[in-house]
Formats: C-alpha cells, sequence, structure tokens
C-alpha cells in the first residue's frame, strides 16, 4: 500500500483510509460482521480509519463506531501499531439527527469519552472538530481542545467542513494536520472556494468525506455512460474510476471510502493503482458534470 505523511508530521497514513461510519449507523452490519471487515482493510495495508463520536443510530448509542474500531484493533492479530484512528467531535444525533454543539463544555467532555471508547491508553492519534458550531467562535471551542493536546489526550488536530477563513482562525488557536470537506464529481467546492489550493500550500492532508457522492450518487455510478465506459477500459470498477479521480485531483487527497462488505474495501483499496490520463480525467469530468 502507498503511504503518504499526514500534513507535515513525520507519521505516515495509507494513501486510502476506511471510513467507518457505515459499520454504525442505521441497517448496520453485524458486529462481527463489522470487525471482519475492518480486519481486512488492515490485511490490505490500510492504516487510516476514520471514525467520529457521532457515528451511530442515536444520543444513546453514541461512540458506538469508536468502541467497534477499538474492539476490532484488540482483537487483531497483526501489527497495529502503525494504525492511525482519526475520530472527530461536535455533531449531536438526537433522534438519529444531525445537530451541532461545539460548546467548550461539550467539546472538553466528548473528547474525554473518545479516548476512553479508543482504548484510553494512548493519546488520541487525530482528532477532528466535526462542523464549527456558529454559536460558538472557533477559538472558544478549540480552547478545550488545545488544553486536550497539552494534557496528552490528543496527538494531532484537524478540522471537518471548514472554510479557508476559519482554518486560519483554527491555526491561530492550535497545530492543524487535516482537514475533512465533502468533495466528490458532483461537490467540488474544494476546488472552487480555495480550501483544496490552501491546504496544498500548507502541507495539509485532505479527507474528502462522501467521496462516492453519496448513497444515491453510488447507486447511479453504473448508469453513467462515460464512467462506466473508462471503468470497462481499464476492467476496473465505477467506484475505482471515482476514487482514481479525487487522488489524481492533488497529492494531498487521502479519500476515506466507507465500508460495510469486505469486497466493498477491496475493492477501494485497489483504486490505489489506478492512474488516469488527462484525456481520462477531462471525459469523466464531462461526463459527471452532464448528471450533476
Amino acid at each position: 500500500m502507498e503511504s503518504k505523511k499526514l500534513g507535515k508530521t513525520d507519521t505516515k497514513i495509507s494513501a486510502i483510509g476506511l471510513g467507518g461510519m457505515p459499520l454504525s449507523l442505521s441497517g448496520r452490519p453485524e458486529q462481527e460482521e463489522a470487525i471482519a471487515v475492518i480486519h481486512h482493510a488492515l490485511d490490505l495495508g490500510v492504516t487510516l480509519i476514520d471514525t467520529a463520536d457521532s457515528y451511530c443510530v442515536d444520543e444513546s448509542d453514541k461512540h458506538h463506531n469508536e468502541k467497534l474500531i477499538a474492539t476490532a484493533l484488540d482483537k487483531y492479530q497483526g501489527d497495529t501499531s502503525q494504525v492511525v484512528i482519526a475520530t472527530k467531535g461536535g455533531l449531536m444525533r438526537p433522534q438519529g439527527s444531525w445537530t451541532r454543539d461545539g460548546s467548550p463544555e461539550h467539546l472538553r467532555q466528548t473528547i474525554r469519552q473518545s479516548h476512553k471508547a479508543l482504548g484510553g491508553e494512548r493519546p488520541i492519534d487525530v482528532w477532528q472538530y466535526h462542523s464549527p458550531d456558529p454559536e460558538y467562535l472557533i477559538s472558544e471551542s478549540l480552547t478545550p481542545v488545545k488544553e486536550a493536546v497539552e494534557e496528552g489526550l490528543i496527538r494531532y488536530v484537524g478540522v471537518s467542513n471548514f472554510s479557508v477563513a476559519q482554518i486560519k482562525q483554527a491555526q491561530e488557536i492550535v497545530e492543524i494536520v487535516s482537514v475533512q470537506n465533502q468533495y466528490n464529481p458532483w461537490q467540488r467546492q474544494p476546488e472552487n472556494d480555495g480550501v483544496l489550493e490552501y491546504c496544498e500550500q500548507e502541507g495539509l492532508t485532505f479527507f474528502p468525506w462522501s467521496p462516492l457522492g453519496g448513497s444515491r450518487r453510488v447507486n447511479l455510478l453504473k448508469n453513467i455512460p462515460v464512467i462506466n465506459e473508462i471503468a470497462q477500459e481499464k476492467g476496473i470498477s465505477v467506484y475505482q474510476v471515482v476514487l482514481a479521480w479525487l487522488r489524481s485531483k492533488s497529492p494531498c487527497i487521502v479519500p476515506i471510502p466507507g465500508a460495510s462488505k469486505i469486497s466493498s474495501i477491496e475493492d477501494s483499496v485497489a483504486s490505489v493503482n489506478v492512474q488516469l490520463s488527462p484525456d481520462e480525467i477531462q471525459r469523466f469530468e464531462q461526463g459527471a458534470a452532464q448528471v450533476a
């Protein structure tokens, strides 16, 4: 598996990560099946797993995904010393909906709960502020995060769903190594709002969430002629074409596709060996734009 640096640090992560969310939301697989998916990802060389305190069914189920990952790592027979777990905090799940809580009190509490859920024996590898809460200044929300870094509870800090201006505000409070925003062929805002360019300039890793366009797009991918044609020409899946396109857009991009089946993570990891030519990239983008 190809590896990349996490931000400007000396920590290496796999060029394709595993998004843990599908393993913990409604309709999730049984625990043993979920653990098998995580184990297979590790077998394939994946060393980055993305999670969040809010990857769960509702508030009564909070931290489910973090606990699942901790259990999977504990049961894994191989070496897990190089595995990097990137979690997030700041979103709530009342009755299964998504709401924000960026209050210092909440973030201070959830960081400690995430630390415990992930095993509590070492610092959280990467803690990301999930989405800025307009009720609080970014400096207010990130103050307990900075404190947690100083206490040794967090190793690295990232942000999610942030604009360039907000990233700069965060950097005034604590060192940032990564940004996680939505980015796929149909949601290309990071190209247009300067976030991707800023990550390149600052040496930040960019994690595109919803890399395949969400559940609706995933189901339609095989019906998009150009993407299907490129996939057939190269003898790969349409999903690998999309992930290869993402990786072609910037060297700082590390896709984190979700998976709830072993076959899904196998397919995603195989995309690391796929390269698209300039002509294929142009065809891909023109075809994707027609079904935006």
